[in-house]
């Protein structure tokens, strides 16, 4: 029997024991001094004793013909009772589903029988039982797209105008790009360099400013970022898996990867907005997305100049990069959802950056291959990246 007792008290196990009760020593206080804080509360003497915080969202706004529905949260630190709805300053009856206080972190539908008027700005306001309001703007009033196959069929051809289309035609500059000077191709690549850059400013700035946009318990805009970190660690991870730095077609691949994600958040932020009736969704804007767009397709191209590509490739890259803009047509006009749009775009921008590192080491590499080092011509590729992205830009804000 000793010698059996002996064998499991070996100096590993102590070792491990020791371990675990310094872990968890501290875990087991921290418990204790928690439970201690909320059952005596200290603060009391201080006076600190603050009612809870009432908060609520509006998530969604949907309008047809049997008035508003609003989809709010409530995400304070109690739960929130509504008791009456103003609408342009009037009271109105109100149905709630499910009904009674909405528990913190939860949802509830509020359906609104108002007769509104097509074109025109309404205003929302929900009264709590404490008295507390909160405003929804509704700036322009039109009916809220149901879904059919006609309309997913239309939305599914702007998303191929905004998308495929404008990235296909910047792929036809392939052969005019086989003719080029070493010199205009180090242009080139450091313009996408420059488009990329604008690209991934451009797709993190738009999810913080639609993360504004969701209940704050969900702490969407730190989200952005720990969503755009460990999307950009993935994909540099998976690119990097053997060691070796993508280049040739496996670069364009990843640029189509990069951009496809910028394509699907620009695709979302125009079927929201054509959803809401913000966007005048014109030629005008159509010949605008082309403009911006099709310089993505010459950036994609060009890793890939002077090599054999079969045209199917070019058809892959075409759909990575333009196709995703149809699933964020979908996305925005039928299940726009400011946290989960947010995260898409966190997503896009880590994939951009992954692709941006890629880009500029392989300009790295090719300076240290032909000792011209830091030239002019790549910094004005650069530049001129960005101006031309900002430059159209202008053309589709929506």
């Amino acid at each position: 029997m000793s010698n059996e007792s002996n064998q499991h008290s070996t100096p590993e196990n102590r070792k491990t024991l020791k371990k675990i009760g310094w872990i968890a020593g501290p875990l087991v206080i921290l418990i204790g001094l928690i439970a201690l804080f909320l059952t005596t509360n200290p603060l009391k003497p201080l006076g600190v004793n603050a009612p809870p915080i009432e908060k609520l969202t509006v998530e969604r706004t949907i309008i047809n013909d049997s008035g508003i529905r609003l989809l709010v949260r409530a995400n304070g630190s109690r739960p929130v009772d509504i008791a009456q709805v103003q609408v342009d300053e009037a009271y109105w009856r109100y149905e709630q589903k499910p009904g009674g206080p909405i528990p913190r972190l939860s949802a509830a539908w509020v359906h609104i029988p108002y007769p509104w008027v097509s074109g025109e700005p309404h205003t929302v306001r929900l009264i709590t039982d404490t008295g507390l309001t909160f405003d929804h703007p509704i700036d322009v009033a039109v009916a809220t797209p149901t879904w059919s196959m006609q309309r997913m069929l239309n939305y599914a051809l702007l998303g191929i105008y905004i998308g495929v289309i404008p990235v296909a035609l910047g792929l036809m500059f392939y052969p005019g790009l086989n003719l080029m000077s070493q010199k205009t191709m180090n242009f080139l690549m450091a313009l996408t360099m420059g488009l990329l850059i604008f690209l991934f400013v451009d797709t993190l700035l738009e999810g913080l400013e639609i993360a504004h946009q969701a209940a704050g318990v969900f702490e969407a805009r730190v989200m952005v970022w720990l969503i755009m970190l460990g999307a950009f660690l993935l994909i540099f991870f998976v690119g990097r898996r053997h060691g070796n730095a993508p280049e040739g077609s496996s670069l364009s691949y990843y640029l189509s990867i990069g951009i496809g994600w910028h394509n699907l958040g620009e695709g979302l932020a125009v079927g929201a907005a054509y959803a809401s009736g913000e966007a005048a969704l014109g030629s005008f804007l159509v010949v605008g997305f082309t403009l911006h767009n099709i310089t993505e397709g010459i950036g994609i191209a060009v890793p890939v100049v002077n090599r054999k590509v079969p045209l199917r490739r070019f058809i892959g890259f075409a759909m990575i990069a333009g196709a995703p803009a149809i699933l964020g047509v979908w996305i925005g006009g039928f299940s726009y959802s400011p946290h989960w749009s947010a995260a898409l775009f966190a997503i896009g921008a880590g994939a951009i950056l992954q692709v941006i590192i890629e880009v500029g080491t392989y300009l790295i590499r090719q300076s240290k291959a032909r000792s011209y080092g830091l030239s002019a011509v790549n910094l004005t590729g650069l530049a001129s990246g960005i101006l031309i992205m900002y430059s159209t830009a202008l053309l589709v804000n929506v």
